[in-house]
């Protein structure tokens, strides 16, 4: 990755490059963020004199505990676990947790910064945040679930609470979860505290239509894309990667608004069913049976599983990729570009690398970020955190219309700045400074804390 031109931009840079060494995802989102900001510096002095990139490139603080847990067997398993508070400027630290074997300070701390600028654009008071642990819920047992989570809430509830650092779900943590880390931190304190966890069920003080946020968010700001250029979804074709929550309600909105969604994926390959994705057969079939998606193809012949191959080589007009991090690559993108996609919307946090992104841009194919794109889910978190405090329980239609309203004034805010600076329709640089001078002027507010 190049140094920014800028010599306070590459100051900056070189300064976040030697305090972390080989954490190479936290890095790329810096990278990504700080190449957009040298017209906003030119702008704004006071960035520079008052060291707000240095406050907001280093996080307010970085939590790593062990995990002990007894598994079916009785035997004693370890896990690390992470919380990094990144910056409360805007509020509590918000963000989700993630169970994968893949977890580490690196990918806590990538997440944590995207999450910063992400709820920076939702307009809500809500900092940012990230946790997780390297913990692999496939194949465990609902018992050793339930132990796991307990085991981390009893590290964990030492430093969250509704006004200090508010945890969500992501990948590998569900209302399941959220509702086993909901109990043990409960018990631990004794407080019915609702507003420390986001995503619980409607049970436990949970918000209807949390599970379904990011996946329709996504698809709502790519309609605002469309309608900028007087288009609609109707009658296209779409391929989504992943096929948990995010991926799932992506696809149903999408065939709600006319779209043939005819690919999705897992980690074991991808689906292709041409005459489109029967969406209750495949919501039945990971989130009630929590099969994988070679199953899909065994019930449903007209369907092909294509073991180990990813999504992108199927022809569409659209592509979501909701699955996780740097997962559409150079080659990926040359594919859909070739194919005829004329829309990317990242439903996953930073699903494309530098080098697929570039490929979107000199082909002129509209994309989508996700600091932008898939900031319905912790809208509607925050959303969550409302009806919490007020001890308040909306509908569906309502926190819908919600999550759309402020997927909107989102795609207004990233069109308004990229206009404003000479970038017409790149959206990754309008959210990336729409995000950035929010939080910013918070960080200048405040003084030198």
């Amino acid at each position: 990755m190049q140094a920014p031109a800028h010599p306070y931009l590459k100051r900056v840079w070189e300064g976040v490059i030697n305090r972390n060494p080989g954490q190479n995802l936290f890095l790329q989102a810096v990278h990504e963020v700080l190449e957009s900001l040298q017209p906003v510096l030119d702008e704004y002095p006071e960035v520079e004199r008052l060291g707000i990139l240095e406050r907001m490139c280093e996080p307010e603080r970085q939590i790593m505990f062990r995990v002990a847990w007894f598994d079916d067997e009785g035997k004693v398993r370890v896990n690390r676990g992470y919380r990094v508070g990144f910056s409360s400027v805007l509020g509590p630290y918000k963000g989700g947790l993630r169970f994968h074997p893949s977890v580490d300070l690196d990918t806590i701390k990538f997440l944590g910064f995207e999450q910063v600028l992400k709820n920076s654009l939702t307009g809500l008071p809500i900092g940012g945040g990230k946790g997780g642990a390297d913990f692999n819920p496939k194949g465990k047992s609902d018992a050793e679930i339930m132990r796991f989570c307990q085991a981390f809430m009893g590290e964990l509830f030492r430093y969250v609470g509704a006004l200090t650092d508010v945890p969500a779900g992501d990948i590998g943590v569900g209302a399941r979860e959220i509702g086993y880390l909901f109990g043990q931190y409960k018990k631990l304190t004794q407080r019915h505290e609702l507003g420390v966890l986001t995503g619980k069920s409607a049970t436990l003080g949970g918000s209807l239509a949390r599970t379904e946020a990011t996946g329709f968010g996504a698809v709502y700001f790519a309609r605002e894309m469309l309608a900028v250029q007087e288009k609609t979804f109707e009658g296209g074709t779409a391929v989504v990667s992943g096929s948990g929550n995010v991926a799932l309600y992506c696809i149903k909105k999408l065939q709600e608004l006319g779209v043939s969604v005819v690919a999705c994926s897992d980690s074991e390959g991808s689906l292709h069913d041409a005459a489109g994705l029967d969406f209750d057969y495949l919501r039945m079939l990971k989130e009630t049976e929590r099969k994988r998606l070679r199953e899909y193809a065994f019930f449903r012949p007209r369907a092909g599983f294509h073991e180990g191959k990813k999504p992108w080589n199927v022809p569409c007009d659209f592509a979501f990729p909701c699955a996780t991090q740097n997962e559409l690559d150079e080659d990926d993108a040359c594919a859909l570009v070739k194919n005829g996609c004329r829309l990317v919307v990242e439903g996953a946090n930073m699903p494309c690398t530098p080098e697929a992104v570039g490929v979107f841009r000199k082909a002129g194919t509209l994309f989508a970020p996700a600091k932008a794109a898939n900031a319905g889910g912790v809208a509607v978190s925050a959303l969550e955190m409302r009806q919490n405090a007020s001890l308040e329980s909306w509908s569906f239609k309502r926190v819908d219309e919600e999550l759309q309203n402020i997927m909107t004034t989102i795609h207004a805010s990233c069109r308004h700045f990229s206009e404003k600076y000479k970038r017409p329709g790149d959206y990754a640089f309008g959210a990336n400074v729409a995000g950035f001078l929010r939080a910013a002027e918070a960080v200048r507010a405040y003084g030198v804390t």
